[in-house]
């Protein structure tokens, strides 16, 4: 069975630039081209959601160069690879709180997610200013400001995009272990997928790999077969 939603943990941008002796913010260039690649490769295999996590609530404690780069590396992609998604059929959306962000950068990601909203294949979700706990918090305001009753269901209905479904997959390159406060509603019963691979050299084989991975879990959701 193929996942319906995979997120993608990119990490090791600064490590491949340091391997080679080249400025942090090189490694957050191919790291971009790399999410480009594995957009294409999702797209190509059919897999209907894709999340990465792009920049997270954590990530403000890095320097202001290296933030104020990211999000102009952002916005600079937003801009130049909308033909990229229409030429695909990827519809662009996004989760976390960008009320954070330059105003130009959350302007950005707005109309983008708007002039791709018609897209129907692929739907790639960037997680920007994102935290797994910060949603979960935002959601019991959003139902409690609706007048309803928290409970797993009205949760679930408040998150930034209630009708994407689950993670089935989540994969974490640069051998990493750990799941940094990513989709942690939405990962309650995610297969885990580690690669020591650095991001910026992630290919579509790369992901035909963890595709075909998962593919051998019996995934029993807590019950038993």
């Amino acid at each position: 069975m193929t996942p319906t939603h995979i997120g993608i943990i990119m990490d090791g941008n600064g490590r491949w630039a340091r391997k080679r002796g080249l400025a942090r913010t090189q490694g957050h260039v191919e790291g971009l081209k790399a999410g480009k690649r594995i957009a294409k490769a999702a797209s190509d295999i059919g897999i209907p959601y894709v999340t990465f996590y792009v920049f997270s609530t954590e990530n403000w404690k890095r320097t202001a160069d290296e933030v104020g780069f990211i999000m102009g590396l952002v916005r600079q992609y937003l801009r130049a690879e909308f033909s990229f998604s229409r030429e695909n059929n990827i519809r662009v959306r996004y989760t976390g709180d960008i009320s954070r962000l330059p105003s130009d950068v959350a302007q950005d990601i707005i109309d983008t997610c708007a002039e791709s909203a018609c897209f129907t294949g692929t739907q790639i979700t960037l997680a920007i200013n994102y935290g797994g706990r910060d949603e979960i918090v935002r959601a019991v305001r959003r139902a409690l400001d609706n007048g309803q009753e928290i409970n797993s269901e009205t949760i679930s209905a408040h998150l930034d995009n209630p009708d994407i479904p689950d993670l089935d997959l989540i994969i974490r390159t640069a051998g990493e272990k750990r799941v940094s406060n990513f989709l942690l509603w939405e990962s309650a019963y995610a297969e885990f997928y580690f690669s020591d691979k650095l991001w910026p050299d992630w290919t579509a084989s790369d992901l035909s790999m963890a595709i075909a991975d998962f593919q051998k879990r019996e995934r029993r959701f807590g019950g038993i077969k």
